[in-house]
């Protein structure tokens, strides 16, 4: 079950990776974004309906499909952390970290002692039982921990908050940033593109961990322009955003094309 081990070696040394979000608990769609080469899939719990039982369905479906199964928890809850990692998760990415206790808490909900304080449990990622020594070591060394920085307060914390031994990296939340200066999805305001600086002159300061990004909009071009900037670790876009883009683009052509052909006849 935890042989896909190579997004934590990835991480450490920086190389570019490209996820994106399931927000849809339906196992099929997991598979096909599984299947269409993404290096790991992260499962929304904190803005979509996904339950816990489903998102441990997304898990396997993830797994089994040569994929990096991560979950957004919804908020940095040690009893929620434990248990998605309990069905198996590789690592979390968890919401609003801005502060350094408040990244300490999502590296101890993740480990085991003396790593960590998480509470041991026998179930699907210990193998039911059977395999919980083989977990323990394959946690210690392979568990990913991803704190999100999606406020302007753990922007103004983040050296200090990457600091925290067991982070791994940080992914901005564009949307809940420029939220919390005010000017939600204002991407062009001085004070985001201010944030942003403070962002980028940490990454050129600390460029020891892995710094991430959500791309939401289907533009490819955005993902090369964060690589620029020192993002490795790249969310592109989400399930329902696939879906919806593809399908209204491709009718918008159709109807576009179909009438244009219509009147076309008319006139003749």
């Amino acid at each position: 079950m935890k042989s896909i081990t190579t997004l934590k070696k990835k991480i450490k040394s920086k190389e570019v990776t490209i996820g994106s979000w399931i927000t849809i608990g339906h196992s099929s769609i997991a598979e096909i974004l599984s299947l269409g080469g993404f290096d790991w899939l992260t499962i929304d719990m904190e803005h979509s309906a996904i339950t816990l039982a489903e998102a441990q369905n997304l898990i396997q479906t993830i797994e089994l499909s040569r994929c990096v199964p991560l979950v957004r928890v919804g908020s940095n809850d040690p009893n929620l952390i434990k248990r998605v990692m309990d069905a198996g998760s590789h690592g979390v990415i968890v919401p609003q970290v801005n502060s350094v206790q408040e990244a300490k808490n999502a590296v101890n909900a993740v480990k085991y002692p003396p790593n960590g304080n998480r509470g041991v449990g026998l179930a699907r990622a210990q193998g039911y039982g059977l395999d919980f020594e083989k977990y323990k070591k394959w946690n210690d060394e392979n568990s990913i921990v991803i704190i999100q920085i999606e406020n302007i307060l753990g922007v103004e914390n983040l050296e200090e908050i990457i600091a925290v031994k067991g982070v791994d990296g940080f992914i901005v939340g564009p949307y809940d940033l420029s939220a919390s200066l005010g000017v939600p999805g204002e991407f062009e305001h001085p004070r985001y593109l201010q944030a942003m600086e403070k962002i980028k002159t940490v990454i050129e300061k600390k460029d020891t961990i892995a710094a991430g990004f959500h791309v939401v909009p289907l533009e490819p071009e955005m993902v090369f322009d964060k690589i620029k900037e020192g993002y490795c670790f790249l969310a592109y876009s989400l399930d329902s955003l696939f879906i919806a883009d593809y399908a209204r683009r491709d009718l918008l052509k159709i109807k576009g094309d179909l009438f244009s052909e219509i009147d076309f006849i008319k006139e003749i």
